[in-house]
């Protein structure tokens, strides 16, 4: 899972988990998990991707599917997960989750007792930074997602493997 603070990548991530037989993992619930003041600085982000890796290649070598949800917010990242995982592409989908902004924003303004501590100010600062998704993916709408879609994608990603 990648995008933007706020999209849905966690919402989405926790209906598909169940339907792929997989496990949800996500650098939000990890960095609260070590972290009881996170600073977000890049250090800290590196040290977090590296466990989010390390746990992943350990459900995969036990053949555990898995849901990495993550922003991802560079091509870098989310070519380096793929490498470090050592997954052929019928391995691994990329469900890239997005969402108008004015959704995004009451989103985040309801947030509360959430693992992320992402608000509009951080949503903006990721979004000049986040480059498209140019790889193989599927975009998924949030705001207009239902069950039926997200069945859909499962049984997507069921086919590949």
């Amino acid at each position: 899972m990648c995008g933007l603070p706020g999209v849905g990548k966690t919402t989405i991530a926790r209906q598909l988990a169940p339907l792929i037989n997989g496990v949800v993992l996500s650098t939000d619930k990890i960095r609260k998990e070590i972290f009881c003041k996170p600073s977000y600085g890049r250090r800290e982000r590196k040290l977090i991707y590296d466990i989010l890796t390390f746990l992943a290649k350990y459900l995969c070598a036990s053949n555990v599917n898995c849901i990495l949800d993550a922003t991802f917010s560079k091509k870098r990242s989310r070519q380096e997960i793929r490498n470090k995982l050592n997954l052929c592409s019928k391995d691994i989908s990329i469900i890239e989750c997005i969402c108008p902004e004015d959704i995004v924003i009451a989103r985040l303004n309801r947030r509360k007792d959430d693992f992320s501590d992402a608000n509009f100010a951080i949503y903006e600062n990721m979004k000049r930074i986040y480059e498209p998704v140019e790889e193989e993916h599927v975009t998924v709408d949030t705001s207009k997602i239902s069950i039926i879609d997200i069945e859909r994608i499962a049984k997507n990603i069921l086919k590949r493997n």
